[in-house]
């Protein structure tokens, strides 16, 4: 049997360019199309974790306008996709709700790893837990986030000689969660 699959979207604490913490923006883009990834690869629930309460009120409305009548029957997969968002105001609020979930993380930037998305699978099996998928905004998750984790999931490469590798998290999401259900 799969375990569950959660997906979290940090927007604080994360850092900036400069390695101070911050706090990033919504956008509409990552509310779309990493609930439609995780809906599409059987994610149990999609976090979206800020603690500005006008991005609480902006991801309410995009959710909301997706739920009336005309949008709703216009795209209802979309409103499917959408209809398991939840809205946290910090990190620490989704791990005290999930029971003892492994808590993944990657970046672009991680140097060493536990191992790949396969390998993260059947650890979840044999220990029987799901498993947390985090992912972070800006330029990667606050150090507080990060010493959180117990496991860390290999980074995406690309085949570029020059070692370019920047893709948008909505695409790390996608990419993460296939090789997951592989």
């Amino acid at each position: 049997m799969n375990p569950k699959i959660y997906v979290a979207l940090v927007h604080h604490p994360i850092i900036n360019k400069n390695g101070e913490k911050v706090t990033t923006s919504v956008t509409n883009l990552d509310i779309h199309d990493i609930a439609r990834s995780s809906r599409t690869f059987g994610v149990s629930k999609y976090f979206i974790v800020t603690p500005i309460e006008k991005q609480h009120t902006l991801i309410n409305e995009i959710l909301g306008y997706w739920n009336k009548d005309f949008a709703h029957i216009y795209n209802p997969d979309r409103a499917d996709a959408l209809s398991f968002i939840e809205i946290k105001n910090t990190f620490k609020d989704i791990t005290d709700e999930l029971d003892g979930p492994i808590i993944a993380m990657t970046g672009a930037n991680f140097k060493q790893s536990d191992g790949s998305m396969m390998a993260l699978q059947e650890y979840s099996k044999r220990e029987n837990r799901p498993i947390l998928l985090v992912f972070g905004t800006g330029h990667g998750l606050h150090p507080e986030i990060l010493e959180q984790k117990t496991y860390s999931v290999d980074p995406i490469l690309g085949i570029n000689s020059d070692g370019y590798n920047h893709l948008s998290v909505r695409s790390a999401v996608a990419i993460y969660l296939s090789q997951l259900k592989g």
